[in-house]
């Protein structure tokens, strides 16, 4: 018995070093090194894979294609848990549900999904509920034939004839604009391409305002165009020169007026139009000061702004219509350091204000008669609430959406007269029992002495005891907060023992706009450094492992990815970054890249010198370095325009060569997408169950 155990021992071995041997067989691709100088402040650079930004040359096509076959082959072993992840996420899916019917005028307006099908399909009745469906726009078959489909900004004119939406086919964000006879049925023939999203209806339902683009993709004219009539006849209405600001239009909710909405990251100015008469000019509220920004919302005679005005956390203002300059601001909701406000949505007899407090949303009702003040009720200690769709400005009812990490999107009417709530609808997760999940929030002292907020989810049975592997995502920039809110994706993780947690970092909003501040520009590091500590926290606390921690972000949240791995590769077992903000000096010198000009006041402008040594400091690709990392998934799309796709395939390169270890390192690119992935409600779902295979290959889990 004894020889048959060591022949056995040594059958094994052999078998494991022929598995091995093919392992090694499989070698990743090499991108070519061929070197680009820069010098700035008498700093020498060298870019050896500048070469891949050029998407028109075919040799960068091939090694985009060579990764994505070399990710295939190392995760072919997964096909078949692939498979099996895809279906469980789809069986948490109601595949025909609809949403709420939302009453606006005369129809009740509301969205379908059938079984099978990947689009929506909006529809409509008249008069009542029990009349018959009039679908007005199927998705599903405007995508026919189509690899990327992707309607945007359905915007119905006032006499709810006219439909007029924008369309992308690449991803690229660079839309058309379609206009739809709701009568006929008859999609019209003056199409418009490359807008963007936002549109704006006048109240005689034949003029439309509408939004292109610059060749940095940054919308910056507004066009008036009359129903039936060419395009190229189409009325300019303002050009916005300076490439700091997004140009956008939008229609108040009273539909007595068109707002012209010009944003950079911290500067606003906003004009304003009488919707009766289009072919007037638009007025300024308020001429662009720098650093301050607000927000216009109508009632009766008055705008109500919502600005930081000497006001870092913000406060509400209202001011004539007829002459709503400052020197007629009147204070109606002061600033409060300890809340965040967002904005007011003006409804004809009441108002509603968005605010953080606690790092928590809240929402409150003000009656503009008798002053009387509430905050509509949750019932939770960590929760997401926010407005749902309230296109009705004569009304007595407010639509509120509430979730929680355990609890699904749930509708709510708030009735202004008797202070109820009614339930209309909780999304319905087939395979799903919240009672079986748990969530709190913990605060973690970074090294500063501050307290970063943190949410935690869990499936009962949940033991701290460094066991069980933890999925932490960031975000941390813009003053983006990423809520606690439910999504049935998670559950592949917590049904597998997870603990999900999302870290509040410095650079979000989640404390209120100090906490954004405190992330930003010279103090960016705050934000990776809160980070690594909540990582050290639950680690410390046993929440889980650094041989079970998996850390995952997207877009800026993938430049968090990068920062943190190059500043403590020791610390995470694997590093998911999809769509990483990675090469953040070349890009922020580069003012041709869509964002890049925008965003000075994000990051800072590398051609001052101290911002250029800070970026450099931190950015990711630059800190490259000889060492071990840790397992990495990196995502990119070919036609992304807010992270261009060879910022991950340059850092994914500088990677390979650099780096001393033996651990996975992918790159994943959609070829046929852009920022945001697939556009189909399934086909994204391989993307998630793509990631979850790879983080189970890693950790050893079998299923």
């Amino acid at each position: 018995m004894k020889g048959k155990f060591v022949y056995l021992l040594i059958f094994c071995g052999l078998v494991s070093l022929l598995i091995l041997n093919c392992a090694r067989k499989i070698e990743p691709p090499v991108a070519k090194r061929i070197p680009k100088y820069d010098t700035l402040f008498g700093d020498v650079r060298v870019d050896y894979y500048y070469w891949l930004r050029d998407r028109e040359n075919p040799e960068v096509i091939e090694y985009l294609r060579a990764e994505n076959k070399y990710t295939e082959k190392i995760m072919a072993d997964t096909k078949r848990l692939r498979e099996r992840l895809f279906k469980e996420l789809k069986s948490h899916i109601k595949e025909t549900d609809e949403s709420v019917p939302v009453k606006y005028g005369d129809y009740y307006y509301y969205t379908r999904y059938e079984e099978g099908k990947q689009y929506p399909i909006y529809c409509r009745k008249k008069g009542s509920l029990e009349a018959n469906e009039e679908v007005y726009l199927d998705v599903n078959q405007l995508a026919k034939g189509k690899e990327y489909f992707r309607v945007s900004s359905l915007t119905l004119s006032p006499n709810h004839q006219f439909l007029a939406y924008v369309a992308d086919t690449t991803g690229r964000e660079k839309f058309t604009l379609y206009i739809k006879d709701l009568e006929t049925g008859e999609i019209l023939p003056d199409r418009i391409p490359d807008v963007y999203y936002g549109l704006a209806w006048a109240n005689d339902n034949k003029t439309i305002f509408y939004t292109t683009l610059d060749s940095t993709l940054r919308p910056y004219r507004l066009y008036r165009h009359v129903v039936g009539t060419d395009p190229s006849e189409d009325i300019l209405v303002y050009q916005e020169n300076n490439g700091k600001y997004y140009l956008s239009v939008r229609k108040s909710r009273s539909g007595r007026f068109i707002f012209l909405e010009l944003n950079s990251e911290i500067t606003s100015e906003i004009w304003y139009l009488d919707a009766d008469n289009p072919s007037e000019r638009f007025k300024v509220i308020k001429p662009r000061e720098y650093g301050v920004e607000y927000k216009v919302a109508h009632q009766g005679n008055f705008f109500y702004i919502t600005t930081n005005k000497d006001a870092v956390n913000f406060k509400v203002v209202k001011t004539p219509v007829e002459a709503p300059g400052e020197k007629n601001w009147e204070e109606f909701i002061p600033h409060d350091k300890d809340r965040m406000i967002y904005g007011i949505d003006a409804f004809k007899n009441h108002l509603v204000m968005s605010y953080r407090e606690n790092g928590l949303r809240k929402l409150k009702v003000i009656e503009v008669d008798s002053k009387k003040e509430y905050d509509i009720p949750v019932d939770e200690e960590v929760y997401t609430i926010t407005l749902g769709d309230n296109p009705e400005y004569d009304t007595d009812v407010i639509r509120y959406v509430y979730n929680s990490l355990v609890t699904p999107r749930t509708v709510y009417d708030f009735r202004i007269s008797t202070g109820e709530k009614e339930l209309k609808k909780r999304q319905e997760v087939p395979g799903y029992d919240m009672s079986e999940y748990e969530t709190k929030r913990i605060w973690v002292i970074a090294r500063d002495g501050k307290k970063v907020p943190v949410s935690l989810v869990w499936k009962k049975g949940f033991k701290a005891d460094g066991t069980h592997p933890c999925y932490l995502y960031g975000y941390g920039s813009y003053g983006s907060v990423i809520d606690p809110r439910f999504s049935s994706n998670r559950l592949p993780l917590l049904n597998r023992g997870f603990l999900y947690a999302i870290a509040h970092i410095r650079g979000g909003g989640a404390l209120g706009r100090q906490w954004y501040l405190d992330g930003k520009l010279l103090k960016k590091k705050n934000t990776f450094f809160d980070f690594i500590d909540v990582a050290e926290y639950l680690i410390r606390q046993k929440y889980t492992s650094r041989d079970r921690l998996v850390i995952s972000g997207g877009s800026a949240g993938g430049l968090l990815m990068g920062a943190v791995t190059n500043m403590r590769p020791d610390l995470f077992k694997v590093v998911i970054a999809k769509v990483p903000f990675v090469d953040v000096l070349n890009t922020m010198l580069d003012p041709s890249i869509p964002l890049t000009v925008i965003e000075y006041d994000e990051w800072g402008n590398p051609n001052e010198k101290d911002y250029y040594f800070y970026i450099k400091s931190y950015s990711p690709y630059d800190n490259v370095e000889p060492k071990e990392y840790p397992n990495m998934l990196v995502t990119a799309g070919l036609h992304d325009p807010r992270v261009q796709y060879w910022e991950p395939a340059k850092w994914v390169a500088k990677l390979r060569h650099n780096k001393k270890d033996n651990n996975l390192l992918l790159l994943k690119t959609n070829m046929s997408a852009g920022h945001f992935s697939y556009s189909g409600r399934y086909d994204y779902l391989k993307d998630i169950a793509f990631e979850y295979a790879f983080i189970f290959k890693v950790l050893g889990i079998e299923e």
